[in-house]
C-alpha cells in the first residue's frame, strides 16, 4: 500500500529525485557512472594526483562492483515480486508506475540502493563524512548542478528515489543500504600497498 501511495501520490520534488537518479543506461550515466562523475569532480576539486586518483577509484569501483555482485545475489536468492505485480495482484488491477518501467528482476534488494550506499561509504571515508558537494552529472540535461549536505545523502535521496518511481518496497531499499554499507566497510578494510 505504501508504494502504490507514494507513487500515485508523490509530489514535485519525489518524481524529480527519481528521474534524477533513474541512471538508465545508454541515457544517461550508469548508477556507477553517475557515482564516479561525483569521484571525479572530488579529486578535482582537491587537485589530487595520480595516485590518489588511483586508489580513489580503485576502491569505489571495487565497492561498486561487489555491491552490484552481491545485490544480485540477494535479489535471486530471495525473488521477491515487484509492486506493480503486487499492487495489480491485490489492490488495483490497473496500476502501473507512472514514472519509469519496471525492471525484470526480481524486488529485492534494490540495486541503486546497495550500489549508492557502497559508494557513499567509500567516499566518506576518503573525503569525509560531512562532506558537502555539489552534483554535476546531469547538468548538460539541464538536472544540475545538485548540492547536498554529504555523499549518505546523495545515497539515501539514490535509494528512496526507486520507492517514489513504484519500483522498489522500503524493505528492498533499506536492505540495500544496509548491504551496500557493510560493503563499502569491506573494501576500506582492504590493504593497498604503497
Amino acid at each position: 500500500m505504501e508504494v502504490y501511495r507514494i507513487a500515485n501520490q508523490a509530489t514535485q520534488e519525489q518524481r524529480q529525485f527519481a528521474l534524477y537518479w533513474a541512471d538508465d543506461p545508454v541515457k544517461t550515466p550508469t548508477p556507477a557512472g553517475h557515482w564516479a562523475f561525483i569521484a571525479n569532480d572530488q579529486l578535482k576539486e582537491r587537485k589530487a594526483d595520480l595516485g590518489t586518483a588511483a586508489k580513489t577509484f580503485a576502491r569505489l569501483n571495487m565497492a561498486m562492483s561487489d555491491a552490484f555482485v552481491a545485490g544480485w545475489h540477494t535479489k535471486y536468492v530471495y525473488n521477491l515480486l515487484r509492486p506493480v505485480t503486487y499492487v495489480q495482484l491485490v489492490i488495483d488491477s490497473n496500476w502501473v508506475p507512472g514514472l519509469m518501467h519496471t525492471p525484470p528482476f526480481p524486488e529485492y534488494i534494490s540495486g541503486h540502493s546497495v550500489q549508492s550506499s557502497s559508494a557513499a561509504g567509500v567516499l566518506d571515508n576518503l573525503f569525509g563524512a560531512n562532506t558537502r558537494f555539489t552534483d554535476n552529472t546531469h547538468n548538460d540535461r539541464g538536472w544540475g548542478p545538485r548540492t547536498f549536505p554529504s555523499f549518505q545523502a546523495a545515497a539515501n535521496e539514490a535509494a528512496m528515489s526507486r520507492m517514489y518511481a513504484g519500483i522498489h518496497f522500503r524493505a528492498g531499499v533499506e536492505g540495500g543500504q544496509v548491504q551496500g554499507r557493510c560493503v563499502a566497510q569491506k573494501v576500506m578494510a582492504i590493504k593497498f600497498d604503497r
